[in-house]
């Protein structure tokens, strides 16, 4: 079907909705020319791409059945209505003018244009979100809503991040209604074509972030070549922020298009680039004042702001003004903010440059996080505010309906949002953009009554960087941050409204990103005195090579000062409505590595009533959050933490906030386990979202069902399942697990095994040999085979460990001198720079000895272990005379009947729900204190006893004699 024909078939069609649609979206696909429907058949789990979809609305007691217009599975939600052209009355007066009689005429939803019209739009909008939401939870979540007035028009929604209701405008809202004559446009037919195939290349942030990519490398090459002539990193990044700034200005019209380039030629000659630092400087200083600038040849408008103040403009080489010019030349409207920030402080950083070309966090994984967090509750007020309007419209009360709206465009104006680890400025920018997106829909709304909507960008009556506000350590990085709003907030404004509307001076200074610590407040700090008033050090981490042994130890030259953090608090944050980031990912054993002694120890001294020492570095930012919400400070926060916040270690924290007698916290989303990427190593790492506010309140689950890889693209595309009821601390929902206790019966029974803390305790069987071992008397029981995780589920490594547990140093260097020897030079020179002054002074002995483990698997000539993360959960026996790692679980048992109920089925699917999970594999782990302490074991019969462990005897005996006939053959391929 050609578009003449289309439209000559449709722009007649009455208001019959029911009638029409139908046949309207069968003649769309051939216009379109996609396949048409297929039939409905009785299941809906098989309609992927039907007419009328029948999907259930579950209220309670009470359920309903819906029928979708259109559904295409992984695509979208279509919904139809037909409104009219003119109103009956009008109708009636031409009719009479011709000495007609009135006739009888199909009634539309509405008049089109009208307010009522809109409100009918919106109200098929919701119709359709209601869809989405009554979709099965094992279904994909479409990527588009749509809504068709027939034979008029079609309006495109979109929600990339897969998450929530936020359905946006798509691609903005500008232009997100096509009209009927739209269509004649062949690149608007390729573009829903593809909405039929293949929605997720229309996401605009994927090609965005290939060409932000290439303009950061550009940046990085003429940056390390700035450095290399002399000029300090701070210079430099100052320098290249102000040019990309001009940049973009010139793109998006902020100054005449291709007036910047066209200077950065003609000053690239020989004889012209010795002036182009002045000529730079001369530019800079007008755009911070306003006026006429000789070189552009063009009256500027004002830009104002902290980036301009500082005119400095740095010499150029030829290479580096080639590379200057790649940079100008390309399309700074298509420069995707939300990522510009991690790879500028990339570009801009001589020490994390290397990392420019390793994955960066895309989008749509932060618009998981900022969806449920800021704009899903105040797109629920805005349904209000509209549902309140069309009230009073219906009372005929149009001043008073509009009055609803406005009020809403008051409140989101003037909301405030927190990111208290904002880094270069991603979270705030996507935040951003979202609630402009919104800000749009509401103007659009408030207009529909004839009236133009507020939009006073000097006044404060329009969403704009003054509500974001950051909270950022790194110096560079909150100047990044600074930038990226503006150039995100000018972009979206632009592109939406134009030139028009844009007040002077264009670059506020909002003074809203702040440089401070956002864990800990504290006195300057002070270097850590020793008894005798002497600075005392620490190692910084260097090593050196042993001469005798050429094993690498610590370089104990390689020293730095120890600080203290004097009167340390909690760090204050600025108040606000809702509170969204990623603080850093720094586990609670490597904290006192990154952060230094007197840090770790002020920040668990400030937080010592509410966070446990054992907690991570980010359950600090949810304990200060959570009492923000919890004192009415906040309405809402969201952070992404590593997925190990389900262990309990982590967990404490959540649960005194969640299980408070006064203000109680509940979490209202979630994700357990999702792909992320850490932006500061460009690492892929496992990440958990959390969402929380006040009162007792169910949540949405999302579980991660599936994670593809995408041709071109950084990040895999993950697909999501949710299910709502109450969220627990484990992130789990149904039976709340984490409530359980330890039984009396399971006490001392299991344990975690030995810390050695020192590679010379761990030797080989040859090692072991030259030590003594089978000659010395005695020292058979001091050099014991030695078992970690990867022996059990890969093949043993046959070392073995010096175990000197209950002698004094003198003992040992009496009873075995080789043995003291070897741990003189292997171990000692470590332990020496250790920080713990217990494991300087006993440095042959473990770090953690475990007296509770030996008194659990003494005399018993096996045991039961498992490893503490694996991918399977399995239990073995193990030699009594094998001593365990501390990465695996010992439990003091040698029944073969005790082996076959932890093998269980019962038993694992308990203990995957106990453990939670962790690391870049979402490994289940084993936490002996939530998964065997308060399992209950079953009151077996004797008979029943006995068929058990004669089972697990031959799954004991099968296991090892399958490895003997295969020596490469591992429990992890058994299994």
């Amino acid at each position: 079907m050609t578009y003449p024909e289309f439209e000559a078939r449709w722009r007649p069609a009455g208001g019959a909705e029911r009638a029409n649609y139908g046949l309207f979206l069968q003649d769309l696909c051939e216009l379109l020319e996609v396949p048409k429907p297929d039939p409905t058949t009785d299941d809906p789990a098989q309609d992927a791409y039907v007419l009328e979809r029948a999907v259930q609305f579950n209220d309670g007691a009470k359920k309903s059945t819906g029928r979708i217009d259109l559904y295409k599975r992984g695509c979208f939600v279509l919904e139809t209505k037909q409104g009219t052209d003119t109103p009956d009355q009008q109708q009636r007066l031409d009719r009479a003018e011709l000495g007609l009689p009135a006739a009888t005429r199909r009634k539309g939803h509405a008049v089109r244009g009208s307010a009522k019209w809109a409100e009918m739009m919106q109200a098929a909008r919701q119709q359709a979100l209601g869809y989405v939401r009554a979709l099965p939870p094992d279904e994909p979540r479409p990527l588009f809503v749509l809504v068709a007035d027939v034979g008029y028009c079609l309006d495109v929604y979109s929600n990339f991040a897969g998450v929530g209701d936020s359905f946006v405008p798509f691609p903005d809202q500008s232009r997100f209604r096509l009209p009927l004559l739209a269509l004649a446009d062949a690149g608007t037919r390729a573009m829903l074509r593809q909405l039929f195939t293949e929605p997720r290349e229309l996401d605009p942030s994927r090609r965005a972030a290939r060409v932000t990519r290439e303009l950061a490398g550009y940046l990085a090459g003429v940056s390390a070549q700035l450095e290399r002539a002399g000029h300090a990193p701070d210079v430099v990044a100052q320098f290249l922020m102000r040019c990309l700034f001009t940049m973009f200005s010139e793109d998006v019209g902020l100054i005449p298009k291709t007036s910047f380039t066209g200077m950065l030629r003609t000053y690239s000659t020989p004889e012209m680039r010795e002036f182009l630092p002045d000529a730079l400087a001369g530019l800079w200083r007008t755009m911070d004042l306003g006026g006429f600038s000789p070189d552009l040849k063009a009256r500027l408008r004002r830009f104002n702001g902290k980036l301009f103040h500082d005119a400095t403009a740095l010499p150029l080489t030829e290479g580096q003004m080639a590379l200057l010019l790649k940079a100008a030349e390309a399309d700074w409207t298509e420069v995707e903010p939300a990522i510009f920030g991690t790879l500028l402080e990339r570009a801009l950083d001589p020490k994390e440059r290397h990392s420019l070309g390793a994955h960066y966090t895309p989008r749509r994984y932060v618009e998981r996080l900022v969806l449920p967090t800021v704009l899903e509750p105040l797109r629920r007020e805005w349904a209000a505010a509209q549902a309140a309007g069309a009230r009073r419209l219906a009372e005929n009360q149009p001043k008073e309906a509009r009055a609803e709206l406005v009020r809403f465009l008051q409140r989101l104006t003037s909301i405030r949002i927190l990111d208290p680890a904002c880094g270069s400025g991603n979270f705030l920018y996507v935040t951003l953009e979202h609630l402009k997106r919104l800000e749009g829909e509401v103007l659009a709304a408030i207009n529909s009554y004839g009236h133009t909507g507020l939009l006073d960008l000097g006044g404060g009556t329009t969403v704009s960087p003054r509500q974001l506000l950051g909270l950022e350590l790194n110096p560079r990085a909150a100047a990044i941050a600074d930038v990226v709003l503006r150039i995100g907030y000018l972009q979206w404004h632009l592109r939406t409204h134009g030139v028009t509307q844009l007040a002077e001076p264009l670059l506020d200074e909002y003074q809203n990103i702040r440089q401070q610590d956002a864990a800990l407040r504290h006195d300057p700090p002070v270097p850590r005195l020793d008894a005798h008033g002497l600075p005392v050090t620490r190692w910084d981490g260097t090593t050196r090579l042993h001469p005798a042994t050429g094993q690498p130890i610590p370089d104990e030259t390689a020293r730095t000062p120890v600080l203290d953090y004097p009167n340390p608090q909690p760090a204050a944050w600025p108040e606000a409505d809702f509170i969204v980031g990623n603080p850093p990912f720094v586990g609670n054993k490597r904290m006192r590595d990154l952060l230094g002694d007197g840090y770790a120890d002020a920040l668990r001294k400030a937080y010592a009533k509410r966070v446990p020492e054992s907690a991570d570095l980010v359950m600090y930012w949810w304990d200060n959050a959570a009492e923000a919400l919890r004192s009415g400070k906040t309405e809402r926060f969201g952070f992404i933490t590593t997925n190990s916040l389900t262990q309990i270690f982590n967990r404490r924290v959540m649960e005194r906030h969640m299980e408070a007698d006064e203000n109680p916290v509940s979490l209202t989303f979630a994700i357990p386990n999702h792909p992320w990427v850490d932006a500061s190593e460009g690492a892929a790492v496992r990440v958990a979202m959390t969402v929380a506010q006040l009162g007792k309140v169910p949540g949405t689950l999302a579980l991660v069902v599936s994670e593809e890889t995408v041709d071109g693209e950084e990040a895999h595309d993950v697909k999501l399942v949710e299910t709502v009821g109450e969220i627990n601390s484990d992130l789990s929902t149904g039976a709340d697990i984490t409530s359980t206790k330890a039984l009396k019966s399971n006490a001392g029974i299991s344990s975690r095994g030995v810390i050695p803390h020192g590679q010379g305790f761990i030797i080989t069987t040859q090692e072991a040999e030259a030590l003594g071992r089978g000659i010395v008397p005695t020292l058979d029981t001091r050099i014991k085979p030695y078992r970690n995780g990867k022996d059990i589920t890969s093949r043993p490594r046959g070392v073995f460990v010096i175990d000197l547990f209950g002698l004094t140093d003198t003992d040992v260097l009496s009873q075995y001198p080789a043995v003291y020897q070897h741990l003189i030079q292997t171990v000692k020179p470590e332990r020496d720079e250790n920080k713990d002054p217990a494991r300087r002074r006993n440095w042959w002995l473990f770090a953690r000895s475990n007296e509770q483990l030996r008194g659990a698997i003494s005399g018993l000539s096996r045991y039961i272990a498992t490893v503490q993360t694996a991918k399977h959960r399995l239990f073995v026996f193990l030699e009594g005379d094998i001593l365990p790692d501390d990465k695996l679980i010992a439990i003091g048992l040698d029944d073969a009947y005790c082996l076959g109920v932890l093998s269980s089925r019962l038993h694992v699917v308990y203990a995957l729900a106990a453990g939670g999970r962790m690391g870049v594999g979402n490994d289940p782990v084993y936490d002996k204190s939530r998964c065997f302490d308060p399992f209950p074991f079953p009151a077996a019969t004797p008979e029943q006893q006995a068929h058990i462990r004669e089972l697990a005897e031959q799954l004991d005996a099968h296991r090892k004699r399958q490895q003997a006939l295969h020596p490469g053959l591992t429990l992890t391929d058994l299994y």
